[in-house]
């Protein structure tokens, strides 16, 4: 294992939380003819947090609470930086391949 296939493992290993899907803060109005979300300008309700992700090939979402919202953002960017980093894993291994191919040919 090289230096940089060890960097990799550590920085993985490293992620508390981990999760795919879209995470949307929302302010919307309510359907009471008399509320402040009507009024010039409205003052909408919220923010309210949508977390949306494939399960099984279906499209689900899910309305967090503020400290659930923190939990899901940041394990949306730590699940794009393991994506990442199994890139450059995946490309070290490709690499590796390629070069005992060329070694192998001479």
């Amino acid at each position: 294992m090289n230096k940089q296939t060890a960097s990799i493992k550590r920085q993985l290993v490293d992620f508390d939380h981990i999760c795919s899907g879209t995470l949307l803060r929302r302010h919307l109005a309510c359907g009471k003819a008399n509320c402040r979300c009507k009024a010039r300008p409205p003052v909408l309700h919220g923010p309210y947090f949508y977390w949306s992700r494939r399960l099984d090939g279906r499209l689900v979402s899910r309305v967090l609470s503020v400290s659930q919202a923190e939990i899901v953002r940041q394990a949306i960017r730590n699940y794009r930086k393991a994506l990442q980093l199994l890139r450059k894993w995946e490309a070290q291994t490709v690499q590796i391949l390629e070069d005992e191919k060329t070694v192998g040919k001479s």
